[in-house]
């Protein structure tokens, strides 16, 4: 049997020697590696670059579809709060993660609410069409 937490953790690796967060994601399905990246934020200049984020990008070009239900990530670090919510977006099946996140979110943003009945009734519009 393939481990795939170890294919996670050479990727890790990858980006550790490029000076980035040392996490890597490997997308699993039926057995078989779909996709495998690794963090590249500080080299991207991009706070997207994160090793699960690009796992999944990379996974839904290689099936040409956004839902990714039967796959499993394997992923050195608990996910963030961004990943997650990509992780739930792609419909993953399931997340295996080899060390818990010892941080809670380090940056507050402030929001601010602006209701306007536009906003919910395009949305509530375009979901009728589509059922």
């Amino acid at each position: 049997m393939t481990d795939y937490m170890q294919i996670a953790i050479e990727e890790a690796h990858k980006a550790e020697k490029k000076g980035e967060v040392p996490i890597g994601a490997v997308i699993v399905r039926g057995g078989k590696v779909i996709s495998k990246a690794h963090n590249v934020r500080e080299r991207k200049r991009n706070a997207l670059a994160h090793a699960e984020v690009l796992a999944i990008d990379k996974a839904c070009r290689r099936l040409k579809s956004w839902r990714l239900d039967n796959c499993i990530m394997y992923v050195t670090l608990e996910p963030c709060a961004m990943c997650m919510g990509a992780i739930v977006n792609a419909r993953l099946q399931k997340v295996v993660f080899g060390a818990k996140s010892e941080t809670d979110l380090n940056w507050k943003t402030e929001t601010q609410q602006d209701l306007r009945p536009e906003c919910g009734q395009m949305l509530k519009d375009f979901f009728a069409s589509k059922r």
